[in-house]
Parts: C-alpha cells; structure tokens; sequence
C-alpha cells in the first residue's frame, strides 16, 4: 500500500516537471514562465521527495532536509529570476 502511494507521488512528481515545461513554449512574458517553472519545480521536486521518503524511510532525515532546502531555495530562487527578469528602467520606477 505505502509502495504504491509512493510510486503515485512519485509519478505526479514527474508529471509537475513536465507540466511547468508546457509555459516556456508559450508567447506570455518571461516572468510568468519562471513563475510557473519555479512552482512546478518545485511541487514536483518536493513529491517526489515525498514518495521518497515512503520508499526508503531509514534515510528520513536527509530527505526531511531536501524537502526543507527545496522549499526554501526554489522560493529564492524564483524570486532572484524574477528580480533578473524585469528591466532596469522597471526597477528605477519602482524605487
């Protein structure tokens, strides 16, 4: 029962990562498209980490840190690309 739960987040783990691919293909602005990268990174990075941690339980607290550092690097980092994204004369306005 727990394998199988952990092959389903796992799974959708894959699919989030591919999913948050489809945008870049898209005509939208850049900052949409590392926003709905970022997210999706980092869902599907954190189930499959997740499914993981079902998997191989002795080893959880080196996952409960990925899940800890995923959380807070993907939410920087997006924040970083972002910030990089937008012009330098949108960010002169805004100060």
């Amino acid at each position: 029962m727990i394998n199988g739960i952990a092959n389903i987040l796992i799974a959708m783990g894959t699919f989030f990562w591919l999913w948050g691919t489809a945008p870049l293909l898209g005509k939208r602005s850049s900052v949409f498209k590392l926003h709905s990268l970022s997210v999706a990174d980092t869902l599907g990075s954190m189930a499959i980490v997740v499914g993981l941690l079902l998997k191989l339980s002795r080893e959880w607290p080196l996952l409960l840190l990925a899940l800890i550092s995923l959380a807070l690097w993907n939410t920087v980092l997006g924040y970083v690309l972002a910030y990089c994204a937008t012009g330098e004369e949108e960010r002169i306005s805004d100060a």
